[in-house]
């Protein structure tokens, strides 16, 4: 029976659309899922399945409530959820014996996965949006999900095996399974309240969920201060809890939870990097255990990185560790911004969710310095796909689910926001098991001299873009800790759905308010959402929010959580009055939403007001000066010699051919195509050297070349190289050799395409373990001076980079640290693009240098 919902004296039904493939062929959702269960389970796929389809079938859900008539939900299907070339579609209530039934047919298990409440479903709002462009205008609410039909033996025991392992992540969603034996059981199912709950809270939790608490800090003992900080998520160390503990005792006042949270999101790892500005007491041993150096650090980003581009220092760097990304010089007229981030922890609860707002997060960087961006970079590193997934602990990811998710939301925010993919890597290790790591990269064009950068007093703090959900919360906090089931489910929260059509809108207002200088600083809402960008903005100025003005994505949002909860795709302007008219403008035409949150003032405070009433006032000194630095210890012992088996190079075998072919059968050197295959990078058509090449174009490149004025300045043939180096193997020998390695390969992949040495900047990314274990730190501090020798050693200077530490796993009492890791990225320009030639062997008799 059709369920009808009376709202506003209408009947209002609610239907469901099942939009699946019309061929088998056709449905490559369904092949990619019989690969990993066959990687994964196989016994499974023995005699129980078809390690192809038809053994496997999977379609896309639409539920609506709507009071549309036949004519219009069939005007809907065909012209915006159905490609009637590949796929067919089925419309049934939601609630009836027929959508039994067409569940049920021919023995089918079926498993329907859907999003959390609260859970940004930007699919449902893609739809709403195209249904009012098409004059649709009575649909009330669209939710979707993702319908699995398995036609096989299996039992319900192996389905639900298959399902929480391959099929969805509870961190954002819940599955709904219909088994095929026990018809009754489905009837159940299907009779139950719809899958996704209100996403709105009731008045009554609103109520309780808007108040402000105080935290009675001043009478708490150390074991109650670091007890606190590890329940609320802080991240903070029991020194800088102290801190927080005298400073308000010096005010004669308890701090708010506003308060508290602002503090530890400004302190935390991820967005202070007190670890690289720490004080390190650095012991070197031989392989003897003699004690060989010895000296005091004061501060490893300040001693090496900055100071190895102080001392190279060349006239075409713009702008480098100032801003969200490093600035050089194109032509006279253009300027290239680059930076590359990690999103390693959101990534190994949410895949997805994490990688896909991982490149988000890197193009709002590009955007924060006013520039359009015009390519994507990623280098991803996972266990082997083969591993078991029972071998791992209850609540952790497979490698092959991680590695399928991750894959998937780097193509969809990239793609979507027609950005091309032009160059990256992916490595495989144990090492990466418990610690998957995430590198996004961005570059983006803008003109010479057109970002600005100082807030004046007066200026209207103005939020375009993403609204503020509870998705978000926790981000900068969370990625400074280490991981463990327990840590990952209580910071579900912290991971997001990314929604990259919005952030492309707010990329076109970003553009035109730029060129008509309506703006003297902007930056993006980064993992500590309002806080890290006004916080920041006003750190000379200060600022003063009313949050009820900030738009939410559903009510009951305590003011703590508005305040901090991350929006991938929102962004803060320090607008003069005199401008705002004109903004708001560039934004309704873009349909973009846009706020007047505050002002910028002159009293040097962070002043938050929620309805009116105080709810933090924060001095500015203390909030970015009043962290406690850090005195860490560090210790290196070099390896004893390794020397080979006795063999000479004359007595090698005169046949490679076998051991070329094992080290091409390497996941690590294997083609990637596969997924190259999946990023657009030919998008904006300014891709000289795209990632595959040869005279099939289906070879490994290891450096693209773009020509990224060829609209705005079709006469010149400036172009921009972009390439990596990683290789975390030599870092287990010495990581100050993986250093100077990862920086020599990078300069050598793009010389082999033309790029130039002498014009070239490099960034640096390190993924790390504890700060807090010496041998950990100890290899830290050695590869941060690899880093210093290579960059003064080529004259490259680095110009933006980001540290991230404790990338550690917890669990039965131990904990496994990340490979450690270290990523180089280089930008060079050049003059002409004509001669480019790809690095591919032209014809047989090449000869190779070494």
């Amino acid at each position: 029976m059709t369920q009808v919902i009376s709202q506003d004296e209408r009947q209002v039904t609610r239907y469901q659309i099942e939009v699946r493939a019309s061929s088998e062929r056709y449905d490559v959702h369904a092949r990619q899922l019989a690969r990993e269960i066959l990687q994964l389970f196989p016994p499974l796929i023995d005699g129980a399945i078809d390690p192809l389809p038809p053994g496997i079938s999977t379609s896309q859900l639409y539920l609506l409530t709507t009071d549309m008539d036949p004519s219009q939900l069939n005007q809907l299907m065909q012209q915006l959820l159905v490609d009637p070339v590949v796929q067919e579609a089925r419309i049934t209530p939601s609630i009836s014996a027929d959508a039994h039934s067409a569940i049920q047919r021919d023995g089918d298990h079926v498993v329907d996965v859907f999003f959390h409440a609260g859970v940004t479903d930007t699919l449902a709002e893609s739809v709403q949006a195209g249904a009012s462009m098409l004059g649709l205008t009575s649909l009330e609410r669209v939710e979707t999900g993702r319908r699995y039909r398995l036609k096989s033996k299996l039992s319900e025991a192996e389905v639900h095996t298959i399902a929480r392992s391959l099929l969805f992540n509870p961190v954002i969603q819940h599955y709904v399974f219909y088994s095929a034996q026990e018809e009754e059981r489905a009837d159940a199912q299907l009779q139950a309240p719809s899958p996704s709950a209100p996403r709105e809270l009731s008045a009554s939790q609103s109520i309780i969920r808007s108040a402000v608490r105080t935290i009675p800090i001043s009478t708490m003992d150390d074991e109650q201060l670091l007890a606190f900080s590890r329940s609320g998520l802080l991240s903070l160390n029991l020194r800088e809890m102290q801190t927080i503990q005298q400073h308000y005792r010096d005010q004669g006042r308890e701090p708010t939870d506003v308060e508290l949270e602002t503090l530890a999101q400004t302190w935390s790892e991820h967005c202070s990097h007190k670890t690289f500005k720490a004080t390190i007491s650095y012991q070197e041993f031989d392989s003897e255990g003699r004690l060989t150096e010895q000296e005091t650090i004061p501060g490893l980003l300040k001693r090496y990185i900055m100071r190895a581009t102080e001392e190279v220092r060349p006239e075409w760097l713009v702008s480098a560790f100032s801003d969200n990304a490093g600035i050089i010089r194109l032509t006279p007229t253009y300027d290239v911004a680059f930076k590359v981030e990690t999103h390693n922890h959101p990534s190994a609860i949410e895949p997805f969710g994490g990688a896909n707002t991982g490149v988000g997060g890197v193009i709002r960087d590009v955007v924060g310095v006013s520039a359009q961006p015009i390519a994507n970079t990623d280098v991803l590193c996972f266990g082997p796909l083969d591993t078991p997934a029972d071998s791992l602990p209850a609540g952790l990811l497979p490698p092959q689910r991680i590695a399928s998710g991750v894959v998937a939301g780097v193509r969809d925010y990239g793609n979507k926001m027609g950005i091309p993919t032009v160059n990256g890597a992916i490595l495989y290790h144990p090492g990466y098991i418990y610690n998957p790591l995430v590198f996004c990269g961005c570059l983006g064009l803008l003109p010479h001299g057109s970002h600005p950068t100082a807030v004046e007093p007066g200026d209207m703090i103005v939020s375009l873009g993403g609204r503020t959900g509870r998705d978000g919360v926790h981000g900068a906090t969370f990625s400074s800790g280490e991981m463990s089931v327990e840590i990952n489910t209580q910071a579900g929260t912290a991971v997001q759905i990314g929604a990259p059509i919005t952030e492309k809108k707010v990329t076109d207002v970003i553009v035109q308010a730029r060129d008509r200088q309506l703006y003297h600083a902007i930056t993006d809402c980064g993992a500590g959402g309002f806080s890290s960008a006004i916080g920041e903005m006003g750190e000379k100025t200060g600022a003063r929010v009313e949050l009820t003005r900030a738009p939410l994505k559903y009510q009951g949002l305590a003011p703590w959580e508005i305040w901090l909860s991350e929006a991938q795709e929102r962004m803060i302007l320090a607008v003069p009055p005199e401008h705002v008219e004109a903004l708001l403008d560039i934004c309704s035409v873009e349909e973009v939403e846009v706020s007047i949150l505050g002002t910028f003032t002159g009293d040097q405070r962070l002043t938050l007001t929620y309805e009116g009433q105080t709810v933090a006032d924060i001095d500015m000194a203390f909030l970015h000066d009043g962290r406690p630095g850090q005195a860490l210890e560090a210790v290196w012992k070099h390896p004893a010699t390794q020397t080979t088996d006795g063999r000479s190079a004359g007595s090698v075998s005169s046949s490679l051919a076998p051991t070329l072919l094992a080290l091409l059968r390497h996941p690590s050197i294997a083609s990637k195509e596969d997924v190259v295959r999946r990023y657009d990078h030919e998008v904006q058509g300014a891709t000289v050297l795209k990632p595959l090449v040869g005279r099939a174009g289906n070879g490994p490149g290891d450096a693209a070349v773009l020509r990224p004025l060829l609209e705005d300045a079709p006469d010149s043939k400036a172009g921009v190289v972009l390439s990596n180096g990683i290789n975390p193997l030599y870092g287990r020998v010495d990581p100050y050799y993986m250093a100077v390695n990862a920086v020599d390969e990078a300069l050598r992949n793009l010389t082999a395409v033309g790029g130039d040495v002498t014009r070239t900047a490099i960034l640096d990314n390190f993924c790390w373990g504890s700060p807090t274990d010496p041998e950990q730190l100890g290899m830290l501090v050695r590869a941060v001076k690899g880093c210093y020798d290579a960059a003064i050693g080529f004259g490259t200077p680095f110009i933006s980079g980001k540290d991230s530490l404790n990338n550690e796993y917890r669990t039965n009492g131990r904990r496994i640290p990340v490979l450690p890791t270290l990523l180089i990225s280089a930008v060079s320009v050049i003059e002409d693009v004509t001669p480019t030639i790809d690095m591919a062997l032209k014809t047989p008799g090449n000869m190779l240098y070494q």
